[in-house]
C-alpha cells in the first residue's frame, strides 16, 4: 500500500535535493569531457617536437595529470547519467508496480529467494539506494578531478616560475628536477603538517608558535582544495572509513592516469596496436620501408613522426622538394658541439646564416648513392604545423623513369660526422 501522504505520481520523499542539477551538468557536460582527453592529446603532440628531450618528459607528466583529471570527469558524467538514468527507471517501475516485486511469482529456490530479498529489500529502498549511488559518484568524481587539476596548476605554475629563474640567470637545469622540485613543494609541506600535527598536535597548547603555524598551514592548503579530510571526501571517509575511500579513490586516479598515458603511447604508435607481430619491422635506417611520415600528402601533422619529407612519392615535376623538420633535442646538440662559435656571432645575419651553414652541413643529402649536386639549403617552415624546417628544391628532371631513394644524414647526438650516423631513406617514384 502507498502511504496516504505520497503518490505514485511524486518522486520518493527523500530523493536527492540536487538530482535535476546532477542531471542537467552532467548531461551538458559529458560530451565536452569526452572531446577534452582528444583535444589535450592533439596539443600534447602539437608541443612535444619544439623541445627537447629534457622539456618533452615533463610536458608528458603535466599533460598526463591534465588528461587523467579530464578522463576522471568524463568517466563520472557518463557513469552518472548511466546511474541516473537506472534510477528513473526504477522510479518508473515503482510508479507503474506499487507494490514493488512479487517474490512468490518469481522461479527461484529459497535461497535464491532468500538471498535476493536480503540484498534488494524493498522497492522504495532499492529507489533510494539507486539515487544515492548516483549522487555519491557525481560527488566523488568532481572532488578527484579537482583535486588533480589544482595540483596541476599549482606544480605547473612553480616549474614555470623555476625555469624562467633558470632561463634569466642561465643556469643550466634539468627540466625534470625542476618539476620533481616542484611537486615536493606542493605536497612536502602537507606530509610535513599532518605528521607534526599526529605527532604533537595535542601537546601544543593554543597560541603556540607551531600550533599557530600548522593551523595556517591546513588553512593554506585547504583554500587551494587539498582539504582531503573535509568536504566530500571527508564526508565520505567519516561514513565508509578512511583507508577504503582512499584506497578506492588512488585506485581510481591510478586507472585513469594510466588510461591517459596508454592513450598517448598508442597515438604515438598506433601500430603496436593489434595482432601485427607477424608483420616485419623496420627502423627509419631502412630502405625496405615506405613510411607515410615521408610524404607531405599522407603523413598525419601531428601524430606522424617527425623525419624529412618530400611531397608525395610519386614525383611528376621537375624539383623534389625536400624538407627537414628542425628537431630541437638532435639539431641543437649537434651543433653545440660542432660549431660552438655560430650562437656567439654578435650580428643576427650573420648569426643566422652561420646557424644555417652548420644545420645544412649536418644533414648532407644522397640520391641513388650518390651526392646531391649544388644541393642548397633555405630556411623554412612545414606549412601544416608551422615548425621551423630545412627546404631544399632538388633538380630530378634527368633522373630516369622508376623507384629513386632519397638519404638524409640524420644529426645524431651521439657523433660528430653526420656520415657516421644512419641516414632517413625516402623512396620515391619518378
Amino acid at each position: 500500500m502507498i502511504p496516504p501522504d505520497e503518490s505514485i505520481d511524486k518522486l520518493p520523499g527523500h530523493t536527492t535535493p540536487t538530482w535535476e542539477v546532477e542531471l542537467l551538468i552532467s548531461g551538458v557536460a559529458v560530451f565536452a569531457m569526452l572531446q577534452l582527453p582528444g583535444w589535450l592529446n592533439d596539443r600534447l603532440m602539437f608541443l612535444l617536437p619544439r623541445f627537447e628531450d629534457s622539456l618533452r618528459a615533463s610536458l608528458i607528466m603535466v599533460f598526463s595529470y591534465s588528461m587523467g583529471a579530464a578522463v576522471i570527469l568524463a568517466a563520472t558524467f557518463a557513469l552518472h547519467l548511466l546511474l541516473r538514468a537506472y534510477w528513473i527507471a526504477l522510479v518508473g517501475m515503482h510508479s507503474v508496480y506499487p507494490d514493488g516485486i512479487r517474490w512468490e511469482r518469481l522461479r527461484m529456490g529459497p535461497i535464491e529467494r532468500q538471498v535476493m530479498q536480503h540484498r534488494d529489500g524493498d522497492f522504495a529502498a532499492m529507489v533510494e539506494r539507486a539515487d544515492n549511488r548516483a549522487s555519491v559518484v557525481f560527488a566523488t568524481g568532481v572532488a578527484l578531478a579537482t583535486i588533480l587539476l589544482v595540483l596541476t596548476v599549482l606544480v605547473v605554475g612553480l616549474f614555470a616560475a623555476g625555469m624562467t629563474i633558470a632561463m634569466a640567470l642561465r643556469w643550466q637545469v634539468h627540466a625534470e628536477r625542476v618539476l620533481l622540485i616542484g611537486i615536493a613543494i606542493v605536497l612536502g609541506p602537507s606530509l610535513l603538517i599532518s605528521l607534526l600535527d599526529r605527532r604533537w598536535g595535542a601537546r601544543l597548547p593554543e597560541g603556540n608558535p607551531l600550533r599557530r603555524l600548522i593551523a595556517a598551514g591546513f588553512n593554506l592548503y585547504a583554500r587551494f582544495g587539498f582539504a582531503n579530510k573535509g568536504g566530500v571526501l571527508g564526508m565520505l571517509s567519516s561514513h565508509h572509513g578512511r583507508w577504503r575511500v582512499q584506497a578506492i579513490a588512488t585506485a581510481a586516479i591510478a586507472v585513469c592516469l594510466c588510461g591517459a598515458m596508454f592513450g598517448q603511447l598508442a597515438m604515438r604508435a598506433p601500430e603496436r596496436l593489434g595482432s601485427y607481430a607477424g608483420f616485419p619491422r623496420f627502423d627509419k635506417h631502412t630502405v625496405n620501408m615506405v613510411d607515410a611520415a615521408y610524404y607531405d600528402d599522407q603523413r598525419d601533422p601531428l601524430r606522424s613522426r617527425m623525419v624529412p619529407f618530400i611531397q608525395s612519392a610519386e614525383i611528376d615535376g621537375h624539383y623534389l622538394r625536400l624538407t627537414v623538420p628542425y628537431q630541437p633535442d638532435r639539431d641543437a646538440a649537434a651543433m653545440r658541439r660542432t660549431c660552438p662559435a655560430a650562437a656567439k656571432i654578435d650580428d643576427a645575419d650573420a648569426r643566422a646564416a652561420a646557424t644555417l651553414h652548420c644545420l645544412a652541413a649536418l644533414h648532407p643529402v644522397t640520391l641513388d648513392g650518390k651526392p646531391v649536386a649544388g644541393l642548397r639549403y633555405d630556411a623554412g617552415s612545414d606549412a601544416q604545423t608551422e615548425r621551423p624546417a630545412l627546404v631544399a628544391m632538388i633538380d630530378v628532371r634527368a633522373l630516369a623513369a622508376g623507384r629513386h631513394e632519397l638519404a638524409i644524414a640524420d644529426a645524431s647526438p651521439a657523433g660528430d660526422d653526420p656520415s657516421l650516423s644512419d641516414p632517413w631513406v625516402i623512396p620515391f617514384w619518378h
